[in-house]
């Protein structure tokens, strides 16, 4: 009825009703009397992930100490987390505001592309910390000639560019699909919600999610192969456990948190099935920053606080 109501203002419904989709992910409690409070909650968590991450990537970029492979994939974990932050919230926060929570077919593709990216871009970076990782405690003689600038500028690039093309792709063949229906049964797209209102889902959108998942399940399995191999190394070595420690710890509790969160997308209905884009995108600005002694060091110096 709502989305009829709409569509009408706009004097094209039949129009409306193909190029505007309707967000039904918001609970029934959202009322007048709790907009505000969750708005002005809502916006302070946002200022907080761009605080967090902000002065990590800066802090990184401008402390030649830490133009490392670690800190540098570090620094790309927190702009990919100021990347789908910036595809959701603002749009989360005119929802709240509004009765109506309707987006455009254009902005939920760029949406749905959005949440894709990110997933898939930490996927890689954080498969990139745990091969500088094992080559750092598995093979410590050959870590400089393997991760040199060249290549952690390249493993960077390609970091992103193959996921952001692997979901482009998909978010085209999205884009194609001829659509039944107009209700997205979260607060955000994402293209798997779209394809399931599709009138006859075409071949192409059932085979190149599945290639992609493929692609994803194998960066998994190759970040658990490379921690197995480290805490195999560090049991032989006291050494090795005490970089594991100070080095590898932050990388797993981090990992933990972000896969933890991706259960919300499937499982959990309603606001916490955003989960994923609030806890790893806070958490890990601030786990790295706490954890990691060149970060935490610099930071108190930054802020002009006692080191000792």
């Amino acid at each position: 009825v709502g989305m009829m109501k709409i569509c009408f203002k706009l004097n094209k419904p039949l129009q409306c009703l193909i190029k505007v989709y309707m967000l039904h992910g918001h609970p029934p409690s959202l009322n007048n009397h709790n907009r505000i409070p969750l708005f002005v909650a809502t916006l302070l968590c946002y200022c907080l992930i761009w605080v967090a991450n902000v002065t990590i990537i800066v802090t990184i970029i401008m402390d030649r100490n830490l133009h490392e492979p670690m800190y540098i994939f570090i620094c790309n974990l927190c702009i990919n987390a100021l990347f789908v932050t910036a595809g959701f919230y603002p749009k989360f926060l005119i929802d709240l505001l509004s009765s109506a929570h309707v987006i455009s077919k254009a902005g939920c593709l760029f949406q749905g592309y959005v949440i894709h990216g990110f997933l898939g871009a930490d996927y890689s970076i954080l498969l990139l910390m745990a091969f500088d990782r094992y080559v750092a405690i598995c093979r410590p003689l050959v870590y400089h000639s393997i991760m040199t600038r060249q290549r952690v500028s390249v493993l960077s690039f390609l970091a992103w560019f193959i996921p952001l093309k692997l979901i482009a792709i998909g978010s085209i063949t999205t884009s194609n699909e001829r659509l039944c229906g107009s209700h997205i049964p979260k607060i955000y797209c994402i293209n798997y919600l779209v394809n399931r209102i599709a009138c006859a889902p075409s071949i192409a959108a059932v085979a190149v999610p599945a290639f992609n998942y493929t692609f994803f399940v194998c960066q998994l399995l190759a970040i658990v192969w490379s921690y197995v191999h480290i805490i195999k190394t560090c049991t032989h070595s006291k050494e090795n456990r005490v970089k594991f420690m100070k080095t590898c710890l932050p990388h797993i509790i981090c990992l933990i948190i972000f896969f933890g969160s991706l259960f919300s997308i499937g499982q959990c209905e309603e606001f916490m099935a955003i989960e994923f884009l609030i806890v790893p995108p806070l958490s890990n600005p601030l786990i790295y920053g706490l954890k990691l002694t060149k970060i935490r060091n610099r930071l108190l110096q930054t802020f002009g606080l006692n080191l000792k």
